[in-house]
């Protein structure tokens, strides 16, 4: 009578352990940048809120929709290529008073560590290098669809969409403060193409340290 439960919790045990053994490794994908883009809006006066997109970024994400906590994620965001719709806005707000664009043209996003929701949300903690400062920043993601991309070259494509509210004074730009609003809202809409060439890597690039706020300079 013995022998019975005696085989079967090693077999127990087994089954147990077999979906921990059997999760795969995550997935190596860049993102496309013609599919990825950044909105931004901040106030704008208190009349309206000022609408301005980037196109163009690049990076990589490990991913396996499975085990979000698995994911990482690097980004370079082409801030000098923003675009509000006017040449003379988009100068003076890549200007120095402001993003500073000719001496900090990339904005670069690590993530550190991924929280779950459920299947298809997360929270993403990570390092944001803007205008050479560093702070800490919290993406809302929303996981849209894995799956095999219906035109050429039919690449299995992850798509996401993703929310996080910034303060621009924290990144050093303080200037205008009686015209432009602190609070900026950032929504990305972005898809990555699985990279069957890539191996994935274990460790990213260390984020940039921290850099202390820039001098503000004089307005005109």
């Amino acid at each position: 009578m013995l022998l019975r439960p005696l085989i079967a919790l090693p077999l127990l045990a087994l089954l147990i352990t077999l979906p921990a053994a059997a999760r795969a490794e995550p997935a190596a994908y860049r993102l496309d940048p013609v599919h990825t883009r950044v909105l931004f809006a901040v106030e704008h006066a208190g009349f309206s809120s000022a609408l301005g997109t980037v196109s163009g970024s690049e990076g990589t994400l490990l991913f396996d929709p499975d085990d979000w906590s698995s994911a990482r994620l690097q980004v370079e965001v082409p801030v000098a290529r923003l675009d509000l719709g006017d040449t003379k806005w988009n100068e003076a707000t890549l200007a120095k008073t402001l993003l500073d664009g000719e001496r900090f043209p990339m904005a670069r996003f690590v993530s550190e560590r991924i929280e779950p929701v459920d299947e298809r949300h997360a929270r993403v903690v990570g390092s944001l290098t803007l205008r050479g400062v560093t702070r800490e920043v919290v993406l809302d993601v929303t996981l849209n669809a894995v799956k095999r991309h219906p035109l050429p070259p039919f690449r299995r494509t992850a798509g996401f969409s993703a929310t996080t509210t910034l303060s621009r004074s924290a990144f050093g730009m303080t200037a205008w403060s009686s015209m432009i609003g602190d609070t900026v809202d950032l929504r990305i809409e972005a898809e990555a193409v699985l990279d069957r060439s890539a191996a994935a890597p274990e460790t990213f690039p260390p984020t940039p340290p921290s850099q202390s706020t820039p001098t503000q300079d004089t307005l005109p």
